[in-house]
């Protein structure tokens, strides 16, 4: 097990929490996996936000609130429960992580099919991205390097 799941697994024993590695990558390569995501998202209002990360140019940002709209309910509520995490923390780290995970996965500018995850670290990933950490407590991406084992913001 790698660093992150190490830390990840302590939490989960210490806590009683979840896993959010595995809450991520259940969004990422669940049912209907990231074409299926893709298409929530997009069907959300998302489209345009969601093609960035797709695309071959800059990442545009999406708010919380937006991908919790387009998300729905049901599925926020498992992702949460998943994580271990409420859903007022959870959703800034998604929002900070989809992203960069999303654009990771579709290096061509396409979504693959079949199983995107396969094969990715999204543990490693999200340990990368908890560097962003250290961009101050107000980058939203500060609380899962806290989660990681890094600074607390």
């Amino acid at each position: 097990m790698d660093q992150i799941g190490n830390v990840l697994g302590g939490m989960t024993g210490s806590a009683g929490g979840g896993d959010i590695v595995g809450a991520i990558s259940g969004l990422v390569g669940g049912d209907g996996g990231l074409q299926g995501l893709v298409g929530q998202l997009s069907q959300g209002g998302l489209g345009d936000i969601v093609g960035s990360w797709v695309g071959k140019g800059p990442n545009q940002p999406v708010e919380p609130a937006a991908l919790r709209s387009a998300l729905g309910e049901e599925k926020v509520s498992q992702l949460a429960a998943k994580s271990g995490l409420p859903i007022e923390a959870l959703l800034p780290m998604l929002a900070g992580a989809l992203p960069a995970i999303i654009d990771t996965i579709t290096p061509h500018g396409q979504v693959p099919s079949g199983d995107a995850t396969a094969g990715l670290d999204i543990g490693g990933l999200l340990e990368g991205l908890s560097s962003a950490a250290s961009a101050g407590p107000s980058s939203p991406l500060a609380a899962l390097g806290g989660l990681l084992g890094g600074p607390k913001g």
